[in-house]
């Protein structure tokens, strides 16, 4: 059954109420999930533990009856633990495929940077082409799919910094911070009286999220702002040409898939906003989770302690909308 955007709409704010029900405080991180989950994007949320990172993604996966597999990165994790692999059958005298936890629709690579880089790689060409070859056979995934992954900061211990090309694998990149006083006091006063036995109830299926994603991509993207987009990218390739003095934190910018980001997400955001077109504020809204993990800075910006988000921050106020 086709739903209509207003359904489609009504069910999304039921979803979110439902996801801050049971995350406190973390409204941004919540939206940014939604956001990634309409755009058909995967997800990559940075903070310290304990911030509710692995509980949101829990949350929505319960809420949405799909397969669902959460996966712990540890050093030891080998590539064939998240793909699958090839076992010689002795009855059938043959060879055949095991697939792995990664052939699921919701998908959550926890702390993923606690695995070395040959594990972390394994997911390339499944977040990109949604398909696992495993031998000399490629199977395809089951849409809707999407990869949540978690990471502390990549200055604690333990911890390998993801490369450049997984990095850009992500639709958005969002940050977690410290809850304020009083969200804090309601996560206390919700974990110490929650059920240990208590469910969450599984509202939504995988059609009602294939059928969201179908209409994000109905709504009206205009010349300009797809301009207007593209543009804030130059400027973090460029920056010296968007009248910016940011050349020698920035040692490279963001890739195509910023831009597409950019419109991805600005269609989602304007979806939730209830909109049929996509705005300039729609794109700024999502800029920082489109573009902070594609701007790489140089050894001058750890020095001076400028961030990727500090660079967004002055392309958003320099670059003017067409």
């Amino acid at each position: 059954m086709t739903k209509s955007t207003v359904d489609a709409q009504r069910d999304l704010a039921k979803l979110l109420a439902e996801l801050e029900s049971g995350v406190i405080g973390q409204r941004d991180l919540i939206r940014g999930l939604v956001l990634g989950l309409l755009a058909q994007g995967h997800v990559l949320i940075e903070g310290v533990p304990g911030l509710g990172k692995t509980r949101a993604v829990n949350r929505l996966a319960k809420l949405c009856k799909v397969r669902f597999k959460r996966l712990q990165f540890t050093p030891d994790l080998l590539p064939a633990d998240i793909l699958g692999t090839r076992i010689y059958n002795q009855h059938a005298a043959e060879f055949e495929t095991v697939r792995g936890p990664i052939f699921s629709n919701f998908v959550l690579a926890d702390e993923i940077n606690r695995a070395p880089a040959k594990v972390q790689s394994a997911l390339l060409e499944t977040m990109q082409e949604r398909q696992v070859t495993i031998g000399l056979e490629s199977h395809k995934l089951q849409a809707p799919f999407l990869v949540f992954a978690t990471q502390n900061p990549i200055e604690q211990e333990g911890t390998y910094p993801l490369p450049e090309a997984q990095l850009d694998r992500f639709l958005f990149k969002w940050t977690v911070t410290y809850p304020e006083h009083s969200h804090e006091q309601e996560v206390v006063r919700l974990v110490i009286d929650e059920s240990p036995t208590s469910e969450v109830e599984a509202v939504f299926s995988d059609q009602d999220i294939l059928a969201w994603q179908s209409k994000v991509q109905e709504i009206f993207v205009e010349k300009r702002v797809i301009q207007y987009a593209t543009e804030l990218v130059q400027a973090t390739r460029h920056p010296e040409k968007a009248g910016l003095k940011l050349g020698r934190f920035v040692r490279y910018g963001a890739s195509p898939r910023g831009s597409i980001a950019l419109i991805q997400g600005g269609r989602a955001h304007a979806f939730l906003e209830g909109r049929k077109e996509v705005r300039p504020e729609d794109v700024k809204a999502v800029a920082h989770g489109a573009l902070r993990h594609r701007i790489l800075t140089s050894y001058y910006a750890d020095a001076e302690g400028v961030t990727s988000d500090q660079v967004v921050d002055q392309i958003l106020e320099t670059v003017k909308v067409p």
